[in-house]
């Protein structure tokens, strides 16, 4: 099993002994790895846990210390992305999806990578438009599942509403674009309130 997190050691280790703990029939054996933007960003006191920082169970990865995001293999890249300043991010984005398109075959795969590209710009870029967003990197906002989500949970809130109005399931699904099936796993949280 491997474990990733970016933060603070101490809560880290805690919430993953609880979770091995919690799922001890699934990981008798494991392997964490704590990625920190930078070192400077690494909790100071170590010495509680140095038996773990020096085990083969624990690694710590530095985003800043890998390398140009053109060098790196494009899921690390991706992941150096979050770090690069902005001023350079969308070219390196670009750069990123372009690579995408041209070394991975599998679309599902590659529409992943170019997924989590989009997502990291959104959020690295809150202040932008999502026009703006989508003529920086030469992509649609709306073919990425963070969109999709989001307009999906939009659209809930508003059938929500409408159940609440009693309107017909059939209108609703037709004017938000849900399922029947949708509404009706809906309907409980209407009851609720």
């Amino acid at each position: 099993m491997i474990w990733c997190a970016v933060g603070r050691l101490v809560g880290y280790v805690t919430e993953s002994f609880l979770y091995f703990y919690r799922n001890r029939e699934y990981y008798a054996d494991w392997q964490a790895v704590v990625i920190y933007p930078s070192r400077s960003l690494e909790q100071t006191d170590t010495h509680p846990y140095r038996a773990l920082l020096t085990s083969d169970q624990m690694h710590r990865i530095y985003l800043n210390e890998l390398g140009e995001v053109e060098e790196l293999p494009l899921g690390v890249a991706s992941m150096v992305l979050t770090i690069v300043d902005e001023s350079v991010s969308a070219e390196k984005a670009r750069m990123l999806i372009g690579r995408a398109n041209q070394e991975v075959s599998s679309l599902p795969v590659r529409r992943s990578i170019i997924e989590m590209i989009s997502t990291i710009m959104v959020y690295k870029f809150t202040n932008l438009s999502r026009q703006e967003i989508d003529a920086m990197l030469g992509t649609k906002l709306e073919e990425t599942r963070v969109y999709r989500e989001a307009q999906e949970e939009k659209a809930m809130a508003i059938a929500i509403n409408m159940l609440r109005d009693s309107l017909p399931i059939e209108q609703i699904a037709r004017l938000t674009g849900l399922t029947v099936e949708q509404l009706q796993h809906l309907q409980p949280q209407v009851e609720e309130n």
